[in-house]
């Protein structure tokens, strides 16, 4: 196992101790390819007009890779049609394979939602489910069991979104944003901040419909942009949870609430028969639909070092395939970092790039936790500065005793943030 780290401000994963408490209760940016629309079918090949947003070579199609000396080969067997391996805090891509492929992404935009959605509504709101919230569910979604007529938190909402991907609760939560149409659109307008430009919303579920697409590095950069947030950290990173039931009466007359136990569909998070936990993962998302397959993008730490890995639709139908083929990449990430030259960069929100100035590192901050930086590959001084709630994709600045560095005036984020180390990592060890 990876050495603890020696200090707070070291590289670390992105995920705050409720992950254990939850146990317990249960550079530049180049033009955009046109329009999205879907991949006709799984024998598609990715078309010629690809984006190049985060360099030239990640708009190519097949494997882009650069080997140093020393540097180890790609697993052989991967078959998914798109991936990426990328240092979280870096942004830099260490490889990429058909990386702006626009596909459809399944229940991995459901991180688009939650980083658009989450900070909208406190943790502790209550809302009464109205028959109202829960239409337009898609037939055979995924759900968490949400009852109509019954009062949830929304803490307990968003645990049904992340750990059993629970369509559900997501509808709860449009119709509390102003409906489903609203969300959709504002979804969309925080993909283009976030320069995740091969990504269009049609259900804010990723529930398949006609246009309905993203990409392997879109679905990094959002990530990237949501883990920036506390509270998506603590859900994305909860492998067990109690949620609460139906309301009854007992034998003796008196109305009671049972819970029953959710757990994170994540299988790098949670195991299963045929995989085993992931060492370091903390998350973020997965997915499946007939039209996507299976689509994840995971991230986890060793030794100080934070990847992001995204795996779209493996042509091998074997069980638990994505998430082989997606531990697979994060093996080889964690021995090729610092003996690949990096094939781009993950790339800062549009406002981030027209911030100006870098801040000071010396501003005082608030308790949120919620602070962001950025990340360059090139090289090239880049301001980070994004509006309050929107996620700053280029995190990366430093995490003190005593609290975290936060927004700053003028919503610029500080430069050069780390994350703070999740108990979930440093009780495994």
């Amino acid at each position: 196992m990876p050495a603890p780290l020696k200090q707070t401000v070291r590289r670390s994963l992105l995920v705050t101790s409720a992950t254990l408490a939850s146990l317990a209760l249960t550079a530049p940016v180049s033009l955009a390819a046109p329009s999205p629309s879907p991949s006709a079918s799984a024998s598609a090949t990715p078309p010629a007009d690809m984006s190049t947003v985060g360099g030239e070579r990640l708009g190519q199609a097949g494997t882009q890779v650069d080997l140093a000396g020393g540097a180890p080969v790609l697993p052989k067997d991967l078959t998914a049609r798109s991936w990426i391996v990328a240092d979280a805090e870096s942004g830099e891509v260490l490889a990429a394979h058909n990386a702006h492929w626009r596909l459809p992404p399944a229940s991995t935009l459901k991180m688009l939602f939650a980083d658009t959605v989450l900070p909208n509504f406190p943790s502790t709101t209550q809302h009464k489910v109205q028959a109202t919230d829960l239409e337009g569910i898609g037939s055979g979604s995924s759900l968490v069991g949400i009852k109509e007529n019954e009062t949830y938190t929304v803490h307990d909402l968003w645990l049904g979104v992340f750990l059993r991907s629970g369509n559900d609760a997501v509808h709860v939560l449009s119709s509390m944003n102003g409906g489903v149409e609203k969300t959709v659109a504002e979804m969309n307008a925080h993909a283009e901040e976030l320069q995740a430009l091969d990504t269009h919303a049609v259900s804010p579920d990723g529930y398949d419909a006609s246009g309905q697409v993203s990409s392997a590095y879109d679905l990094t950069l959002i990530a990237r942009s949501g883990l920036q947030k506390k509270d998506f950290r603590e859900y994305c990173s909860t492998v067990t949870a109690k949620f609460p039931g139906a309301t009854t009466k007992n034998k003796k007359g008196k109305t009671v609430r049972e819970t029953f136990e959710i757990q994170n569909t994540n299988r790098l998070l949670s195991g299963d028969y045929d995989i085993s936990q992931y060492e370091g993962i903390a998350g973020v998302k997965n997915g499946n639909t007939t039209n996507a397959g299976a689509t994840f993008t995971g991230v986890a730490e060793r030794d100080g070092r934070v990847l992001l890995v995204t795996v779209m639709n493996p042509e091998k139908t074997d069980h638990n395939e994505v998430y082989k083929e997606t531990a697979a990449l994060f093996d080889w990430g964690f021995q090729a970092a610092g003996k690949v030259q990096p094939v781009g960069e993950l790339v800062a929100p549009k406002g981030t790039a027209q911030a100006g100035a870098e801040p000071s590192a010396g501003a005082s901050g608030d308790a949120s936790g919620e602070a962001g930086g950025t990340g360059n590959v090139s090289g090239r001084p880049v301001a980070s500065a994004v509006p309050e709630g929107g996620s700053g994709g280029m995190g990366v600045a430093l995490a003190v005793t005593g609290g975290l560095l936060v927004l700053l005036a003028g919503a610029a984020f500080l430069v050069n943030r780390r994350w703070p180390l999740p108990d979930l990592v440093r009780r495994r060890r």
